[in-house]
Formats: C-alpha cells, sequence, structure tokens
C-alpha cells in the first residue's frame, strides 16, 4: 500500500486519545449566547466563509435562487485569498444590491451582530474549527461535509454545537432527495428482507482534483498561513492551494469527499448510526506527475456495522467503468444511481415470489435541502441532515482515513467516542 509521506501519521494514537473529551456545555456558552428561531417575516441575513466553487456556486446561488420566497439575501462574506472574497462580494450586489461586507478573518464575520447564519464552505481541513466558532458565537449554521476529518476536533465543534442551540444542516444533500426517501420505505416495508451488504463502486477517469487547479494565484493576494491552518509547514505554492483536494493533509481523498455522500445516503435510507470497524486500503497508482498529489486515487474501505452488515465503498481513477450503488438483501436486491431506483429478487436467497421482476422505486416528494435549513431556522425544527447525522458520517470517515495511513483497522469506542487502532 502506498501512504502518504506525511509526519502526522507518527502521532495518530495521540490523536485519537484526544478525542475523548466532554460533550458537556463548554464554558461560556449560555442561553443568552443562544440563537432564537428567526421570525416568519423576518429576514435571515446569512455570512459566508469561504468563496469557493462551493461557497458562490451552490450556497450563494441556493440564496439568490430563493432569496424573495424565503426572504433572504448573504451580508458578509470571507476567504483568506481576496480574489474570492471580492469575487463574492460582486456576486452579492448583482443578486441581492447589498454591499457584502468583506471580512477580513472568520472572528470579524462571527463577531456581526446582523449576521444570523453562516454558511460554511471552507476547505475539510476548516470544517470542524469554523462549526465550533460559528456555534459558539450563536449563529445556525449550513456546514459542507464531511463536518470533520479529526475526531479530537470532531468531538469538540460537536460538544460546541449541542450546547449552543442553533439550527444545523450539514451538506449531505442526498438525503433530502426524493429517491431516497422512496428507498428508505422500501427497506422498512421489509421488502428486501434482511440487508447483508451494502456497496457503492464510483470511479472516474481522472481525479476530481484537477479540475480546480489555478496555476496564477499569486501569494499577495492569500493568507496562506490561515488556509494551511496546522496541518502543513510546506511554503506557499499556487497548485498545493488550489488543487488542496489532492493533498493528504488537506483532504484525505475520495472517502471523505464521494465516500461521506454514500455513507450518509446509506445511514439515513438502511437507518444506521455509526459502524464498529474500518480497514481501508489504498494508494497513489495512476496520477503520478509534477504535482505530486498524496490523496489516492484508489481506495477501497470497508465498514463493519452491528448486527452482520457490512459497507464496502471502493474509487478508482485508472478506469471509469463499474459504477453502482446497491443494497443486497436475502429477498432481493436494490440498485440506485443519483435519480432512480430499482429493486428486484436478484440474487435473494430467501426469495418468496413477493417480487417479480425489475421495478422501479417510486420517489417521495421531499424539500430542497437548502429550504429546509431555510426554514427550520424559523420553526425550530431538525433540519435533515442534523448535527447527529454529520457527527456518524464522519466518525465512519475519520476512521476509514486512520486506518488507511496506518494499515491497522479502526476501531469506535462509543462510550469514551475515541477511534482505536488495532
Amino acid at each position: 500500500m502506498t501512504r502518504p509521506p506525511h509526519t502526522r501519521r507518527d502521532f495518530l494514537t495521540t490523536v485519537a486519545a484526544a478525542g475523548a473529551v466532554s460533550l458537556v456545555a463548554p464554558r461560556g456558552l449560555d442561553a443568552a449566547t443562544q440563537r432564537r428561531s428567526i421570525g416568519a417575516n423576518d429576514r435571515i441575513r446569512i455570512g459566508l466563509i469561504g468563496c469557493g466553487d462551493r461557497g458562490i456556486g451552490v450556497e450563494m446561488a441556493s440564496v439568490h435562487q430563493h432569496a424573495q420566497a424565503e426572504n433572504l439575501e448573504v451580508i458578509a462574506v470571507y476567504d483568506p485569498w481576496r480574489v474570492a472574497s471580492e469575487t463574492a462580494a460582486a456576486k452579492a450586489k448583482e443578486w441581492f444590491g447589498t454591499d457584502a461586507k468583506q471580512c477580513r478573518s472568520v472572528e470579524e464575520l462571527l463577531d456581526l451582530r446582523e449576521v444570523d447564519a453562516v454558511f460554511i464552505s471552507s476547505p475539510d481541513h476548516w470544517h470542524a474549527a469554523h462549526l465550533e466558532a460559528a456555534t459558539r458565537a450563536g449563529k445556525h449554521v449550513y456546514v459542507e461535509k464531511p463536518m470533520a476529518n479529526e475526531i479530537g476536533e470532531l468531538n469538540r465543534a460537536y460538544a460546541a454545537a449541542k450546547a449552543s442551540g442553533v439550527i444545523i444542516q450539514v451538506g449531505t444533500q442526498l438525503r433530502s432527495s426524493g429517491v431516497a426517501a422512496g428507498c428508505r420505505d422500501l427497506l422498512k416495508s421489509g421488502k428486501l428482507g434482511r440487508i447483508s451488504r451494502i456497496d457503492q463502486i464510483r470511479n472516474g477517469d481522472k481525479p476530481y482534483w484537477y479540475q480546480y487547479l489555478k496555476p496564477d494565484v499569486k501569494a499577495a493576494d492569500l493568507d496562506w498561513k490561515v488556509f494551511a491552518k496546522d496541518r502543513t509547514k510546506k511554503a506557499f505554492d499556487p497548485i498545493l492551494y488550489s488543487g488542496w483536494f489532492g493533498y493528504w493533509e488537506f483532504s484525505q481523498g475520495p472517502v471523505p469527499q464521494w465516500g461521506v455522500h454514500f455513507l450518509d445516503l446509506v445511514h439515513y435510507i438502511a437507518d444506521l448510526g455509526i459502524p464498529e470497524t474500518c480497514v481501508c486500503l489504498g494508494g497513489v497508482y495512476t496520477w503520478k506527475d509534477e504535482h505530486r498529489f498524496t490523496a489516492p486515487d484508489q481506495v477501497d474501505a470497508l465498514w463493519q456495522y452491528p448486527d452482520g452488515l457490512m459497507i464496502s465503498y471502493t474509487t478508482n481513477f485508472g478506469n471509469s467503468a463499474g459504477n453502482v450503488t446497491r443494497f443486497a438483501g436475502d429477498k432481493g436486491l436494490l440498485k440506485l444511481d443519483w435519480s432512480n431506483a430499482t429493486y428486484s429478487p436478484d440474487g435473494g436467497i430467501n426469495r418468496d415470489g413477493s417480487i417479480r421482476g425489475e421495478n422501479k422505486v417510486e420517489p417521495i416528494e421531499q424539500t430542497d435541502h437548502w429550504v429546509n435549513w431555510y426554514r427550520c431556522m424559523r420553526d425550530g425544527k431538525t433540519p435533515n441532515a442534523s448535527l447527529d447525522t454529520g457527527y456518524q458520517h464522519s466518525v465512519a470517515s475519520i476512521m476509514a482515513t486512520m486506518s488507511y495511513e496506518t494499515g491497522r483497522r479502526a476501531r469506535f469506542d462509543k462510550v469514551k467516542r475515541t477511534i482505536t487502532l488495532d
């Protein structure tokens, strides 16, 4: 197995132990800092943390799409890259007619009393810290996935968020799809019998991080120290910055990215929690070039859940064929893609004739994932992708990346909320 040349792996045991933090309310949080639900007719004023393709093209675009119906606007933006911040501010002016404040730091944005809620669209290695800071500041939060990629940071952010009373939606939008809801109902009906195995193979021609490369980014326009956090001591490089998805110290590759969408989806459909153990192998086998990417272009993770259920996730960027997502039951098989799902008696060792041929899973109409968050801020309800669901997929993902780094099996202690390595 090709493992990343990253000194952090030498400290995994320490990091795992550091996950045992108290999950009671942190000091400094009291009822006065907890946000009320926003009134039905009050405008929701949103700050954008991270102004990249996701922040502007998805999060901010959603606000624009639903601004009138849901009474929304973006009033503040922050990004360590000046060009991105200026782009977001210009887009806010175009879409909302507002002069969005270009903040010099996350702290400055969170200190703005007029900001009711924030989108956290920063790079993966910042999600947990930004979530903790935003909830301590009493802001409602939409945080992109994965919610965290270190167990210690995850537990601290989870504790702060739980104590804050704010409304949190995690960016695993597949659980708000009509197809997912239809599949969930199918499994609940028992038609497929006992589910023993769930698999996803998601391959591609080329790693997704290549599409983000910006070799012309200038050091003078970027606060490199803030972006890098404590994850690297390397000097600024435009490829290391813009292609951060491809570098282990920042993103850890396909499992925390594509795999988390799959994990959260199956957690929702099959009503699962946190796995007991995980093993994960992979490496950089195909895309070896001058960029020296360290995120794996092949990865295979296998999680064991209670009651004899196994889940596997595979990505290969050396051949794009063979993509499939399937739930194997003893009475039949469910297959799904982004917008369609079918079930059949195929392979069912206890098939009893109740399923005949291939059948379409009928979607169940759902509220848009982002609109669900906007409305929950007003009515105080729990969003579709809650803090707890984000915690579950993050633990599963971190188990996989720790196993990948060490070549050992990762095990979750649900009492201590720590991950150990066999």
